[in-house]
């Protein structure tokens, strides 16, 4: 006599959701994260209660500020997706398709990621006190950057995640898509003269040491509220 199926059976069945942060990426990852906190730590004890560049600000600064009509344009168009609303525009978009695809857990990290990444950068701001263009103006560091590379680590993750990429190929992946979402973003807060490089660059350091830990506490909690489910 057959008996009757009470749940569901097969591969899918007991499935555990897929990680935010691939399990071949867990130590490359947290590796960068403690280089990137220190960076963080480093430049903002450099620059702590300056309203002055650095060298290196300062020759790469007249490079790039005081741009024609046109590249201007281009960096207040970049400028605009670390804003508010071009931001929560990205956020909401991202999160979407993860949940299309059927990623819940790569949704929040993509909505904590950046809401963490940022709330950080907010924090070290009067924290450090590095000002730019009168003491009203903390700079350090760039949360239009830290925004930008944010986003795209939590995307990328995701597509090292459903691309099946081992480590090697994995990292190239996240930290190329947070070289040039950083580099893009921070090259139009110079150009647009609201930042420093080196905030840009705390910016960019802040991101990479937030988000791999944001991944890893969403796939912990994940994982907890499972198994009190059991």
């Amino acid at each position: 006599m057959l008996e009757k199926n009470s749940g569901p059976t097969g591969p899918a069945a007991g499935r555990p959701g897929l990680p935010a942060l691939p399990p071949s990426l867990r130590a490359p990852l947290a590796l960068i994260a403690a280089l990137a906190a220190l960076a963080v730590l480093v430049l903002g004890v450099r620059y702590a209660g300056t309203g002055e560049p650095g060298a290196v600000d300062g020759r790469i600064g007249e490079a790039l500020y005081g741009a024609g009509p046109a590249v201007r344009y281009a960096a207040l168009a970049v400028d605009f997706l670390g804003e508010p609303v071009g931001a929560a525009v990205l956020v909401a978009a991202a999160a979407a398709g993860c949940l299309l695809v059927r990623r819940p857990r790569a949704a929040v990290l993509v909505v904590a990621g950046a809401a963490l990444t940022v709330g950080t950068a907010t924090l070290l701001k009067p924290v450090v006190g590095r000002t730019i263009h009168g003491d009203d103006n903390l700079s350090y560091p760039s949360g239009h950057t830290a925004f930008a590379t944010a986003f795209a680590l939590a995307v990328a993750l995701l597509a090292t995640g459903r691309l099946g990429l081992g480590r090697t190929a994995g990292t190239a992946l996240v930290l190329a898509a947070a070289l040039v979402a950083g580099a893009a973003m921070g090259w139009a807060q110079v150009t647009l003269g609201a930042h420093y490089p080196t905030d840009v660059l705390g910016g960019w350091c802040t991101a990479l040491a937030v988000v791999p830990a944001t991944a890893w506490l969403v796939d912990r909690t994940a994982g907890a509220g499972r198994r009190e489910r059991r």
